[in-house]
């Protein structure tokens, strides 16, 4: 049966207007820009509260990052991680590669505490203790003093070039790069001595890896604190694009009272209001945002939850006699809901943050608890694969073993050997070893049974190595092969 016909559109009335066309594919000799061009931000500096926080945090990440290499401990570097000789102090530990699971657990926690401080407060770490933004804090602090306040800045930007320009611009670059050579000098100085590796720069005798991860870590420094700046935080880092997974509407953030602030708008000499809420869009908390975005339209993943905007703002209340806290960190029940600070800070355990909290509690009790009684002795033990098995003098099966012994204390120590699991089983000779203070040392190691003691076959036996001092004890199992 076939389908009727589809009945004729209707005209369209004469009185309709025109249906607007618009063109997919631009004019001829029109380019059309997919990309928007970088504007350069100019962050404007402000005191307050939040801000001589940050600055807190930039003088003691500073403090540890640049004096904790200089720091001894004995008669060594209280924090080095010497990748040559594999050995990893840090304070009166002696970590080895076998040690991993610690490095493991520090990761978790961080990751852990990462989450709790997100639940609770948002971004605090990229607002206070990043490295991006501690660095930036401190390039653009020289960048200040050097070309002056944020309209002295814009106007030698926009300038011709002169001499003064030339002069300002080329000194601010130089204080940048010797901040930057002495982070990346720092930096290496983890993994090197630190006063060796002085000694070796003013010789001119750096290796040339350190020479490259000097370099290279001083120009990401460089790079990324005097020119990538917001963009790092905007673009690169994955922080900014995973955080709204980890944010509830109770979670502390910077916020914006639209009931309050809006209608927004400029008052007049005698502060009337007429009609208008308490912003007076003077626009001074763009010019403070480190990423240059304006907080009265949203969070924003931008936004690194630094405070400023709330600095800003409170001072501008303060000159028009209005309350503070037009911009404060708040959460959005609260300002919903007009809670006060108590009702919020009530919210703040909730079973979200009681989880982190608990999780992150139980891994750092177990983190030192397993430090604590952690053994100063690790053994290695390794078959002698040219000679599995054979018949010496005096009609004994003897299997030679390579035994790693490392020391994890800081005195030399000696360590007796011996082993266990067959009936007559002996160690040949050399069944001690001394090992200098956290060092290693490989020792070979011959079992020797009466020929048919024990079937053909391999059999589990188990080398003891005992600290003469100390009561370190370590049990590991090994093989035994048995001919037919």
């Amino acid at each position: 049966m076939s389908a009727s016909p589809r009945p004729p559109p209707a005209p369209a009335p004469a009185s309709a207007a025109p249906r607007k066309v618009i063109p997919i594919a631009p004019a001829e000799g029109e380019s059309v820009g997919l990309y928007e061009s970088h504007k350069k931000i100019y962050a404007r500096s402000i005191q307050g509260v939040f801000a001589r926080w940050r600055w807190a945090m930039v003088f003691i990440t500073q403090i540890v990052f640049y004096g904790l290499p200089w720091l001894d401990w004995g008669q060594r570097q209280m924090v080095l991680f010497d990748l040559a000789a594999r050995r990893f102090y840090i304070f009166g530990l002696v970590l080895y590669p076998q040690d991993l699971i610690y490095l493991t657990g520090l990761l978790v926690v961080s990751a852990l505490s990462l989450f709790l401080f997100t639940a609770v407060a948002g971004r605090l770490w990229c607002g206070y203790a990043c490295p991006q933004t501690v660095y930036t804090e401190i390039f653009m602090w020289v960048e200040e003093k050097i070309e002056g306040a944020r309209s002295a800045r814009m106007r030698l930007d926009k300038g011709t070039l002169s001499m003064e320009k030339g002069v300002k611009k080329t000194f601010k670059h130089v204080v940048w790069l010797c901040i930057a050579m002495w982070t990346g000098f720092t930096f290496v100085g983890y993994f090197t001595p630190i006063r060796e590796l002085g000694m070796a720069f003013l010789q001119t005798q750096m290796g040339s890896w350190e020479v490259f991860w000097a370099i290279f870590y001083g120009f990401a420094t460089y790079g990324n604190a005097g020119f990538m700046r917001e963009q790092v935080c905007k673009y690169m880092c994955p922080y900014a694009r995973f955080q709204s997974a980890m944010f509830d509407r109770d979670t502390l953030i910077v916020s914006y009272d639209t009931v309050r602030g809006e209608p927004r708008g400029a008052r007049g000499k005698q502060h009337e209001r007429n009609g208008l809420g308490d912003c007076i869009d003077c626009t001074l908390c763009v010019q403070v945002c480190p990423t240059g975005i304006d907080i009265r339209d949203g969070l924003q993943y931008e936004c690194i939850g630094c405070g400023l905007c709330v600095d800003a703002c409170n001072t501008v209340m303060d000159k028009m006699d209005y309350p503070r806290g037009l911009i404060r960190y708040a959460t959005q029940n609260g300002l919903a809901a007009r809670w006060s600070a108590r009702q919020v800070a009530a919210r703040v355990f909730r079973p979200r943050v009681l989880v982190y909290t608990g999780v992150l509690a139980a891994l750092c009790i177990g983190l030192l608890a397993s430090l604590v009684v952690r053994t100063p002795l690790k053994v290695d033990v390794v078959r002698d694969r040219a000679s599995l098995a054979r018949i010496v003098e005096g009609g004994m099966l003897e299997n030679v073993y390579r035994l790693q012994i490392m020391n994890a204390t800081e005195r030399p120590q000696r360590y007796q050997i011996t082993a266990r699991g067959l009936e007559g089983l002996a160690i040949a000779a050399g069944d001690s070893i001394e090992v200098l203070p956290a060092e290693s040392r490989w020792v070979a190691v011959r079992l020797q049974l009466p020929y048919g003691a024990a079937p053909a076959g391999s059999h589990p036996v188990y080398f003891d190595v005992r600290a003469a001092e100390g009561g370190a004890h370590v049990s590991e199992k090994a093989i035994f092969l048995v001919p037919r």
